[in-house]
């Protein structure tokens, strides 16, 4: 797209320059702590300016657009989103709505990371025990007894569906409690990791790794004595790094990055997605064997480290030449 040539501030100037064009469908949220105006400014400089799209007006009727980036939840916008993508292959939808959906839901969620052969590259990937729970909380003992998951359990809700309450977790360290529960949920076996989860940003092929601080090991004797269910500390916000505390070198050491450069390139791959970040926790007592606990799509990059840089080169990528 070829506008006149502006600086951020609006001033005019005589020449016209090529802009890569962002169209962007986000919540208030979402813009707010995404579109900082440092990141707008260091875009604007770098040839790429943002434009908001109205969802009340047909998308086709918008633009034009070199890039699409949303966020939004529901099935009448990932309907539109699909169609605009069949009807304008010129433009560059991040991501797909079929691709972002298997984020939705925590059944699916960590699938791709399970049939991932990681078991012996620079340290070893799982994925804790789990279950769904689809009904009938009485059931739960009984079904997770069944399933031989040992406590204590963290129970997820199954759907994620952007409102707090799907981010609500729970630790549950006694059986009796497990009935207490609302399902549907996932129940997760709980992996003692000091305290520490890593949190893995992917933009297109850049990796920024951040520690949180998390939930403290649990010992049999704490079960024992602590029965009920808990509210899981939340671990996004920047109040809750890491990064800076006096930690134990073995706790607070980063995963090896070749090991993280092979995962991230293989659920980019496997997820046909672009932007997301993985819940990674290292198991207490040893050095290389890590859990991932959770998949978030276009998760909050305003509390990732120089994401302003990060994201601009990364869209500068799709600039036609």
């Amino acid at each position: 797209m070829r506008i006149k040539g502006k600086n951020f501030d609006g001033e005019g100037g005589e020449e016209e320059e090529q802009k890569l064009v962002v169209g962007y469908a986000l919540t208030l949220k979402k813009k707010k702590s995404f579109l900082q105006p440092e990141f707008e400014r260091l875009a604007w400089k770098k040839g790429i300016l943002f434009v908001a799209i109205d969802v009340n007006l047909p998308l086709s009727d918008q633009g034009p657009f070199d890039i699409i980036l949303h966020k939004l939840l529901g099935k009448e916008w990932s309907d539109i989103v699909e169609d605009y993508r069949q009807t304008h292959p010129e433009v560059t939808v991040i991501d797909p709505p079929y691709a972002i959906q298997q984020l939705h839901n925590r059944q699916s969620m960590l699938q791709d990371v399970v049939d991932l052969n990681l078991s012996d590259f620079h340290g070893r990937v799982g994925v804790p025990k789990q279950m769904v729970i689809m009904k009938d909380p009485l059931s739960i003992p009984d079904e997770v007894a069944k399933a031989g998951l040992k406590l204590p359990l963290v129970a997820k809700p199954l759907v994620v569906d952007g409102s707090a309450k799907s981010h609500e977790l729970f630790l549950a360290c006694d059986w009796s409690s497990l009935s207490e529960l609302e399902p549907p949920l996932v129940l997760q076996e709980f992996v003692n990791h000091d305290g520490i989860l890593f949190k893995i940003y992917i933009v297109g092929d850049a990796i920024k790794v951040v520690r949180r601080f998390s939930l403290a090991n649990v010992n049999k004797c704490q079960r024992a004595k602590v029965p009920g269910i808990f509210p899981f500390p939340r671990v996004s916000s920047a109040a809750a790094s890491a990064d800076d505390a006096d930690l134990d070198p073995r706790i607070a050491e980063l995963p090896p990055k070749p090991l993280l450069e092979r995962l991230s390139k293989e659920l980019r791959h496997r997820l046909g997605l672009r932007l997301f970040n993985i819940d990674m926790i290292r198991e207490h007592g040893t050095r290389d064997i890590f859990y991932v606990i959770d998949i978030n799509y276009f998760p909050g990059y305003g509390k990732m480290p120089d994401y302003e840089v990060i994201f601009t080169d990364f869209l500068l990528t799709f600039k036609k030449k």
